[in-house]
């Protein structure tokens, strides 16, 4: 690359991927490349890409089509694919889209920088340039996964669990805090599996612990937390460690037997249940956020009906649901796709209204309190902020007027005064 190339990266799919494009942000900019925000700027464009459903590959290929066009139009010189696509699928990508100069996989940001015609710097570990307002920062403790899950691809693309060695995490995090990032979001493809790798044995407690330790870290999120074997001794954690938020991303994906058994969660009803029933005992206040597949191969009526029973009883402060997935190389492959997608999209559609006429009720319920919130963006004279029970992007929002003005990556306490489904307004 010459000293006048000016690169710009698409970053699609989940927080996962962002971490490795700011890992590969962080190599560019320490090797002097020109970064810059809109491609329409830019003479490389590297496309960070998703694989994990359908929807999802499409958004990939549109994204890497678009790249194209501008290549063929001259306003590019060069395209990279990189991320969860392109490893699952190199070789029919690089057959079917000979104008994309490069394609890597998931593990190989070294080869994209040597690609590139720069030296791949190893004394930068866990140097990264955010992409994230700088005041909250997500935390990747381990890459791949080891459940069979029959529904999930993500084996395919990521390879085993492997845990990262926690010295190398409270380094990174530590430089995070030095940064000004106030809250750290604890993600993983199976974030509870932590250090089996490694020590034999969970260890996300431990590394809960040393996060805590952290000055300058004042909210710890727990996000993708797999259920089965879930470690006792990280409800302990959340007893002992108070920037820990109270809030527990745990995906359980269906309630009824044989779906679970069909899908390969190791978990059972009445084992999910005895979970989430201690979590919410012993954690006070504590915020459960869950995703759940609909529309799986084996799943009935009245399956979807005992799901939706569920949904109610356990009164889940966050939701979210995805039509199922049909997978080339899954457990579930083989299954066939037989629920159309209409009653797909109608099943998802049904159980948002429920989650929809909880969130209203529990948030009806702040009306009045004074709460602590991080001030995420300002707009106008609008402040928008988080509560500790939600995660960036994905989860409700504070929104503030405030009689003074707010600093942005700092925290205040606002009274709220009204509340929608998903939203919540405050005074501060």
């Amino acid at each position: 690359m010459t000293e006048k190339s000016r690169v710009h990266i698409v970053t699609l799919g989940c927080p996962k991927n962002l971490v490795d494009s700011e890992y590969l942000l962080g190599q560019l900019n320490q090797n002097g490349v020109c970064l810059v925000d809109h491609a329409a700027d830019a003479d490389t464009v590297i496309i960070n890409t998703c694989g994990f459903i359908q929807d999802a590959k499409k958004e990939s290929l549109d994204t890497i089509m678009e790249a194209v066009g501008k290549k063929n139009r001259g306003e590019l010189k060069r395209i990279v694919v990189m991320g969860c696509l392109s490893e699952r699928f190199k070789k029919e990508l690089s057959a079917e889209i000979p104008e994309v100069d490069s394609f890597f996989g998931t593990h190989e940001i070294p080869d994209v920088v040597r690609a590139l015609g720069m030296n791949y710097r190893t004394e930068l570990l866990g140097e990264r340039l955010l992409t994230t307002p700088s005041h909250f920062a997500y935390l990747k403790i381990s890459e791949g996964c080891d459940h069979p899950c029959s529904f999930c691809a993500i084996p395919l693309m990521r390879g085993v669990h492997r845990s990262k060695p926690m010295e190398h995490l409270i380094r990174e995090a530590r430089m995070l805090a030095e940064k000004g990032v106030r809250e750290l979001i604890l993600i993983a493809q199976d974030t509870t599996s932590y250090g089996m790798d490694l020590f034999g044995e969970r260890r996300l407690a431990s590394l809960l612990g040393e996060l805590h330790r952290l000055d300058g870290i004042e909210w710890i999120r727990l996000m993708y937390a797999y259920p089965a074997q879930f470690p006792v001794d990280v409800i302990e954690a959340f007893q002992k460690f108070p920037k820990l938020c109270h809030y527990i991303d745990i995906p359980i994906q269906h309630i009824a037997d044989p779906v679970l058994k069909s899908m390969r969660r190791g978990m059972t009803q009445r084992g999910t249940r005895e979970l989430l029933t201690s979590l919410k005992s012993e954690i006070p206040n504590l915020a459960l956020r869950t995703t759940l597949i609909v529309g799986y191969p084996e799943e009935t009526e009245d399956h979807f009906q005992e799901l939706c029973g569920f949904v109610e009883e356990m009164q889940f402060h966050r939701l979210g649901v995805f039509p199922y997935s049909q997978e080339e190389g899954t457990g579930a492959y083989d299954m066939g796709d037989p629920v159309p997608a209409e009653v797909k999209q109608e099943r998802q559609a049904r159980v948002m209204e429920i989650q929809k006429a909880i969130s209203e009720q529990q948030n009806e319920t702040m009306i009045g309190k004074t709460l602590k919130v991080l001030v995420d963006t300002h707009d106008h004279d609008v402040y928008v902020g988080r509560t500790e029970w939600d995660a960036p992007e994905i989860d409700q929002e504070v929104f503030i007027h405030a009689s003074r003005p707010l600093e942005v990556g700092l925290f205040q306490s606002v009274t709220i005064t009204d509340a929608a489904e998903y939203d919540l307004f405050a005074l501060a």
